[in-house]
């Protein structure tokens, strides 16, 4: 008789290599297991055909759907459940005996599982960074990510990152954590925050133009725990200085002091990431997309014209 757990494991992948092993020993309990990947380069088919799992490629059409939405609309599960998990997300042996249990209850139609952020090491326990919720077990028939309006935005991925699972239906909250820790270096965090901050300006930019209401989970203050932040984020938008806020926010309110060098150094590095984020949404809103492409004063196009006719031009 197999112990396997009746659920369908996704893994969206590229060039990750430093991560997989971790992950897809985590998962080895789950009944299926695919890992969908965008062409690496690097030895992430070899990882995955180690461990078992079935490897799909995904060629991203430039529009919609994205990865995770494919992958629920394509992939040919053999089970009602599915849990996705990203490649620096581990499932611990406690997590998977509580779903085990969760999926025979006829109540629900999907799952929020609570993450643990490490960074540097350390635990990130306070600054807002836990809990944090996300809805990732759910059935597959019923739940697909929201459509935020970002994908024709450059150089921000092929995969839904911030986007969240539209469920109808019942859901409930498991009580023991997964575990998010990137085993690359610092220049892949950065990397990585730099192609998000590309999808935060154009959120931000949606918000403040009335564009961020079809298609999505929505916002409000007497929501689930998504909904909230969402609503927040509304007020967020708004606020003048949000690289300063973004750091005494996380640093001081929310106490971020407690985690050490790892806390201050992540309050830092998000308050440098909101004002990426800001000078983004200049570069959308008075820039045409493009730094250097703002409108040209009268003063300035009156000097070419009259430096073209001196030159011949």
């Amino acid at each position: 008789m197999s112990n396997k757990i009746p659920v369908s494991v996704i893994i969206p992948a590229k060039n990750e290599e430093a991560n997989l092993p971790a992950c897809l020993a985590s998962v080895q309990r789950a009944d299926e297991v695919f890992v969908v990947d965008s062409q690496s380069t690097d030895k992430s088919a070899e990882i995955v055909q180690n461990y078992g799992a079935n490897l799909v490629q995904f060629n991203f059409n430039g529009r919609w759907p994205k990865k995770k939405n494919w992958s629920l609309e394509n992939l040919p599960f053999r089970n009602e459940w599915i849990l996705i998990v990203d490649c620096d997300e581990r499932i611990t042996p406690e997590l998977w005996d509580e779903i085990a249990k969760a999926i025979e209850n006829p109540e629900h139609e999907g799952y929020y599982l609570n993450r643990r952020v490490f960074f540097l090491g350390k635990w990130i326990r306070h600054g807002g960074k836990y809990p944090d919720w996300n809805l990732r077990l759910f059935k597959h028939k019923v739940g697909r990510y929201e459509n935020l309006n970002t994908e024709d935005i450059r150089n921000t991925g092929d995969n839904e990152v911030h986007e969240h699972v539209i469920l109808p239906g019942k859901v409930g909250y498991l009580k023991y954590d997964m575990l998010h820790e990137d085993f690359r270096d610092m220049f892949h965090w950065l990397e990585r925050h730099n192609r998000y901050s590309n999808w935060e300006a154009r959120v931000y930019y949606n918000i403040l133009t009335g564009q961020d209401k079809n298609a999505t989970i929505g916002a409000s203050l007497f929501g689930d725990a998504v909904q909230r932040k969402r609503f927040l984020k509304k007020i967020w938008v708004r606020l003048p200085f949000k690289p300063l806020l973004r750091f005494i926010l996380f640093y001081i309110l929310q106490r971020g002091f407690l985690d050490g060098k790892a806390g201050y150094t992540y309050g830092r590095l998000l308050s440098q990431y909101e004002y990426q984020i800001g000078v983004k949404l200049y570069e959308l809103r008075s820039c045409n997309g493009q730094l250097n492409t703002a409108k040209k004063t009268e003063k300035t196009q009156s000097t070419f014209k009259q430096e073209a006719s001196q030159t011949g031009v």
